[in-house]
């Protein structure tokens, strides 16, 4: 479960790092993604699992990714917003994407056909992304409502490793 929310999550902050009206692309080369899960809860949830679950995300999880000079100039932010971005089929409410920052909501319908509420906040730079994204609906396991806030900073730690 927590990782088919990070990584579905991250994959869409990654390709919010795109264009907009005023590009603000991630430059080429090695990117160093850090998510931290800030809050997660599910309702009706063992207090032996919660436990479990909130030990395994304190610790967060790391990427790197090398990021070529042609997919760096292919980001497409609007493109990839209207494509399903590893958390299901989403529709748009909200996307105020420009001048380096991110402030996009939505509701997802994930692969069981469960609904989300996503909101994704924060900056993107050629050498910095910094996003807040919360998920708030039905949990996919069952048993009740679902809240989780995962922060992912992405930097660029220079050329790709080889």
């Amino acid at each position: 479960m927590n990782k088919f929310l990070t990584v579905g999550v991250v994959g869409i902050a990654l390709a919010v790092t795109g264009c907009s009206k005023d590009p603000a692309k991630r430059e080429a080369g090695n990117w160093k993604t850090e998510v931290k899960m800030e809050k997660f809860n599910i309702e009706g949830l063992p207090p032996e699992l919660k436990t479990a679950m909130e030990q395994q995300m304190a610790q967060g999880q790391v990427f790197e990714e090398c990021l070529t000079e042609e997919q760096a100039a292919k980001e497409d932010i609007a493109g990839e917003l209207s494509k399903n971005s590893g958390t299901g089929q989403c529709d748009w409410t909200k996307k105020d994407i420009s001048g380096g920052k991110i402030d996009i909501a939505g509701t997802c319908t994930g692969p069981s056909g469960e609904k989300q509420e996503l909101a994704m906040a924060g900056t993107v730079g050629a050498k910095k992304t910094d996003i807040r994204v919360t998920m708030k609906g039905n949990s996919p396991m069952g048993g009740g409502k679902m809240e989780a806030v995962m922060h992912a900073v992405g930097t660029h730690t220079g050329a790709c490793k080889t």
